[in-house]
């Protein structure tokens, strides 16, 4: 397989990092619904752009679309939905950690329905990485939250392993720029019609001291998806979900950095670190 797939998950992950600093900065203050909106309206913007700059409205298949509006709303609303969420409430260090669960779901569904191959160091790779997000994991005990609340990213996980799937069937049928575009549309406009829906129309707006920051998760949140997308469409699932989610290992150095006085590193957190790294290096051996 080739080096650039790799390159192309960790920069993405590296992406979902940077996300989630700018995500904890902009909820100080702000509600978990507007910065989800912002990020929406971001990536549609973007992406929509993308679309008609590189020309890729040429093969348009139903079956792919299909499989991209499935994931806009599984992953897109409510995989980050649920991680602002966890964001907010368990904070920027365990929600990633947790949230990166999802190589055991993907990993699992890759095997059942794409009928990938899984060898022993992918698959080792894959449980270490867990194995050590569940050690950083268990370093926020001491941060204030309860473990019932853990189950917000443990379902924010679940979501985003089902729509790896999702987004590598949709792929085989459609471009990687034209159906993220439409991913995040859908995604989008869902979400919109669910804030009117339920009275909550003024979460479309924002004071301008979170703004900046809620533009720039939304910017770094769809630059990691899509370069994880690229390395769907050139990778296999089992490899690349695995490097995508090695996001905790960018957060631990951000924080420590960037949200002083908010996140706190523990030896846990450095153990759960080195297995991460270690985990990395097993799927990519």
């Amino acid at each position: 397989m080739s080096g650039i797939v790799y390159a192309l998950a960790l920069a993405g992950a590296l992406c979902a990092a940077g996300a989630t600093i700018f995500i904890r900065h902009g909820l100080r203050g702000s509600h978990v619904y507007t910065g989800v909106w912002i990020n929406l309206v971001v990536g549609t913007v973007g992406l929509w752009a993308a679309v008609i700059i590189m020309g890729s409205l040429e093969a348009v298949h139903a079956t792919g679309i299909a499989f991209f509006v499935a994931a806009g709303l599984i992953g897109t609303v409510a995989g980050r939905l649920l991680r602002f969420i966890s964001i907010e409430q368990v904070g920027a260090s365990v929600a990633s950690a947790v949230i990166n669960l999802s190589p055991f779901i993907s990993t699992g569904l890759a095997i059942l329905v794409l009928g990938e191959q899984v060898t022993v160091p992918i698959l080792a790779g894959t449980v270490v990485i867990v194995l050590g997000t569940i050690l950083l994991s268990a370093s926020g005990r001491h941060l204030g939250f309860r473990p019932r609340q853990l189950t917000i990213p443990f379902l924010s996980a679940a979501c985003f392993g089902v729509v790896a799937i999702l987004r590598k069937l949709g792929l085989s049928q459609t471009g990687p720029v034209l159906g993220f575009a439409v991913n995040v549309t859908t995604a989008l406009v869902a979400f919109t019609v669910f804030l009117v829906l339920s009275g909550n129309r003024r979460a479309m707006l924002c004071q301008r001291r979170n703004l900046g920051y809620f533009v720039a998760a939304g910017v770094a949140e769809n630059a990691g998806v899509f370069l994880g997308l690229m390395a769907l469409n050139l990778g296999s699932v089992s490899v690349v979900v695995p490097l995508s989610g090695v996001g905790p290992l960018f957060v631990l150095p951000l924080s420590f950095f960037f949200l002083k006085g908010v996140e706190r590193l523990s030896l846990r957190v450095v153990l759960g670190t080195v297995l991460v790294v270690l985990g990395v290096y097993l799927v990519t051996s």
